[in-house]
């Protein structure tokens, strides 16, 4: 593992300095948010056949995107079109 430079660690003691986390009560902190974040992202879960998994995994690569945000995407579309 890369260690920082002096640098580095000089611009992120600054950062996080002059910007700290805030946690919060209840939840409301910035990691409890990031966690509630994550957990909401994988609370479904679909099966797909391997051709499916393929193109949205290409399409996903191709095009900087996660294969979720293709579905949204691909699903939105097809909502506004009807």
């Amino acid at each position: 593992m890369a260690k920082m430079t002096e640098e580095e660690a000089a611009y992120w003691d600054e950062y996080y300095t002059k910007n700290p986390p805030k946690p919060g009560p209840n939840g409301t902190g910035f990691f409890s948010q990031r966690k509630a974040a994550l957990a909401a992202q994988s609370t479904l879960s679909i099966t797909v056949d391997e051709f499916t998994a393929n193109y949205l995994t290409t399409k996903a690569a191709a095009d900087h995107k996660t294969p979720a945000e293709i579905i949204g995407e691909m699903v939105r579309e097809k909502i506004a079109a009807e």
